[in-house]
C-alpha cells in the first residue's frame, strides 16, 4: 500500500513546463486543421533555448 501512494504522488508531479514551449503564446490557428501558429518571439526565443542547451 505505501508503495502505491509513493506512485500517485510522482505522477501528480508534472515532468515537462509548457508555459516556455514556443506553442503556448499562440497567435493563430488554422482553420482546417487547428494547428497552432506560434508568435514570432516564441519562436525566437525557443530556438535560443535549444541553441544555448545543445550538447
Amino acid at each position: 500500500m505505501g508503495e502505491n501512494r509513493k506512485k500517485q504522488t510522482f505522477m501528480q508531479k508534472p515532468i515537462e513546463r509548457h508555459d516556455t514551449a514556443s506553442w503556448a503564446d499562440a497567435k493563430e490557428t488554422e482553420p482546417v486543421t487547428g494547428v497552432i501558429i506560434p508568435k514570432e518571439t516564441g519562436v525566437i526565443n525557443a530556438k535560443e533555448y535549444v541553441d544555448q542547451n545543445q550538447k
